[in-house]
């Protein structure tokens, strides 16, 4: 059985995984839709900016946050003195560095669903007159809906594990940023924590091996639909 304090850290590493999802999906599917259907100058620079946090180290992203978002960053202090709100070590951050790192998973996997979408079928959509929004939405979207939930799984178990970025922008502070791979980190620091470091693994584990499961389940339930 867990104890409380790691029953507060699971909620919060689902709390900030979710958050993390959900705030980074509509941009992730305008992304994706825009490297599968558009052709412009710059495309590939913008491709490489995308999945540039899947090749740095973890710990530059952190950095690069902290120096954006912290308390005397550009965007973090501009932030505090219009809202009163914050990213620096709070689980709003931890949020944050999640949705950067899994961002180029998602893309990745809606982009792909959306090149999966025969273009004639929305050129023929749009010469029978529905508008590009409609398009986008009523087939576009429809058709490649599997490959958006995979990637919305993808980037929830990436914000699960995620712990570089993460450690470096916010820290590990006990109920407000400290995740999972935090939590077993400092565990592993301290005598005696081997238990609380298993039973938290196993939490990973599990949680981890659902969510790829889901996302294989799904991506195959949609090569099926398209071999139909």
């Amino acid at each position: 059985m867990l104890t409380v304090e790691e029953q507060a850290v699971v909620l919060l590493s689902l709390k900030v995984a979710v958050v993390a999802v959900a705030a980074s999906l509509p941009l992730a599917v305008a992304a994706g839709w825009l490297l599968a259907r558009r052709r412009f100058p710059g495309r590939l620079v913008l491709d490489a900016l995308i999945h540039l946090p899947l090749v740095l180290p973890p710990v530059v992203t952190g950095y690069a946050l902290l120096e954006l978002f912290g308390h005397n960053g550009a965007i973090g202090r501009a932030l505090m003195d219009a809202t009163g709100f914050g990213f620096a070590f709070r689980w709003t951050g931890a949020a944050l560095a999640s949705a950067v790192m899994g961002f180029p998973l998602m893309v990745r996997a809606i982009r792909l669903a959306i090149e999966a979408v025969d273009p004639r079928l929305e050129n023929a959509a749009a010469t029978l007159g529905a508008p590009p929004v409609r398009v986008f939405f009523g087939l576009t979207l429809r058709l490649a809906w599997p490959g958006v939930v995979a990637g919305a799984v993808l980037g929830f178990a990436k914000a699960l594990g995620e712990f570089g970025a993460t450690i470096t922008f916010v820290s590990s502070i006990p109920g407000e940023t400290q995740t999972l791979a935090s939590a077993i980190y400092g565990l592993l620091q301290v005598p005696g924590g081997e238990g609380g470091v298993l039973r938290l693994c196993l939490v990973a584990v599990v949680l981890s091996f659902v969510a790829l499961l889901a996302s294989e389940w799904l991506l195959q339930r949609q090569r099926a639909e398209r071999a139909t």
